[in-house]
């Protein structure tokens, strides 16, 4: 991993980054254009200094990373250093900073606690992340959320080669498009979006739904022990050359495979022959 220290912003027109890299695998035509009129050097970067959930995010960053080093045990390095990719020296990451025990690139975020969830934030996220983990050359990363309603949340995400190799195309053509001049188009490939790991107990008592289902899974449960049972016994009393085996309302098939399944029967055309 190529690491150099944070320099002027003005030097995000020679390199790719990580958020560059959200909107190079967007699919708002109007955004990618304004990238590249930015990359050009053709229009200066919007000013963020008055929107305030920008702002949000730099000033929590540091709360965000000293609350993930308590709450996980690690410690967090490489604040606010770039890393460049060994061959695509257009490839760059400003990390929020590695993760000494494992590696992880980390990644400080700040959202909104409307209509939030795991799931939309790590797709939000994902082409920076993957980003950032090649530029790091990482296997990992971390996503560290603090939301506006006093939640914190830890995502882990692994590497993707799929995705990350799809990612590098799309970088690369936007690249080129930069230095020829020809404007980009919007790729529209939807990379698989990678696993997230399970790292937390939730507790669902204030569901009335999940109350419901419990309800109804607990209530039937007897049932579907006597049901599976019931099929296993049936199993065993199919003769072994029988194709198909009917009775009592129940009719069984055995597949080429030897899988045997059962469908109900009318009791009115049902027969016990076997």
């Amino acid at each position: 991993m190529h690491f150099v220290a944070e320099v002027h912003k003005s030097d995000r027109r020679s390199f790719i980054g990580g958020s560059d890299a959200r909107r190079i695998m967007g699919k708002d035509d109007a955004a990618l254009l304004q990238l590249w009129r930015e990359k050009r050097g053709e229009i200066a970067p919007p000013d963020l200094s008055d929107v305030l959930i920008v702002q949000m995010g730099l000033v929590t960053e540091d709360l965000n990373r000293r609350w993930y080093e308590r709450n996980s045990g690690h410690s967090v390095h490489s604040v606010q250093y770039r890393a460049y990719h060994r061959q695509n020296l257009w490839m760059a990451a400003t990390l929020d900073g590695i993760v000494e025990q494992t590696g992880a690139v980390f990644e400080a975020k700040f959202m909104l606690p409307w209509s939030f969830s795991e799931e939309a934030a790590a797709e939000k996220y994902m082409p920076q992340l993957q980003h950032n983990m090649l530029a790091a050359e990482s296997e990992s990363s971390v996503l560290s959320i603090i939301t506006g309603g006093g939640k914190w949340v830890e995502i882990k995400v692994a590497a993707d080669p799929i995705y990350q190799a799809v990612l590098v195309e799309a970088e690369r053509s936007f690249w080129e498009a930069v230095q020829s001049g020809e404007k980009p188009t919007v790729m529209g490939a939807e990379p698989p979006r990678p696993r997230i790991e399970a790292v937390r107990t939730v507790d669902m008592s204030a569901s009335n739904t999940w109350a419901e289902y419990a309800d109804l899974f607990r209530e039937t449960r007897p049932a579907f022990m006597e049901h599976e049972r019931s099929k296993a016994e049936l199993k065993v009393l199919m003769p072994e050359d029988a194709k198909e085996a009917i009775g009592h309302g129940i009719k069984a098939k055995r597949s080429k495979s030897g899988a045997v399944s059962f469908d109900l029967l009318s009791m009115e055309g049902s027969h016990a022959a076997l």
